[in-house]
């Protein structure tokens, strides 16, 4: 798995799933249950996984959608 963005930015987070999943490229949001652990303070960031053989697929749909800036560096 490849780490696409990480972030405390729910919103961000539930546009980019969105539009990976209308894409059909499978993602995983890492990190989302930890609220109970940090008692939901949005303190720890989440993260966004994608398979490794879909990493450049879905880095050139984020970058054409507007979200490079979010992208993490490799």
């Amino acid at each position: 798995m490849h780490e696409l963005v990480r972030t405390n930015d729910a919103v961000l987070i539930t546009a980019i799933e969105a539009l990976l999943k209308s894409a059909n490229i499978a993602c995983f949001i890492a990190d989302q249950n930890m609220s109970v652990m940090e008692g939901s303070l949005g303190f720890l960031p989440r993260r966004v996984l994608v398979p490794d053989d879909q990493k450049e697929r879905a880095k050139r749909l984020l970058t054409d959608a507007g979200y490079a800036d979010v992208l993490k560096s490799d």
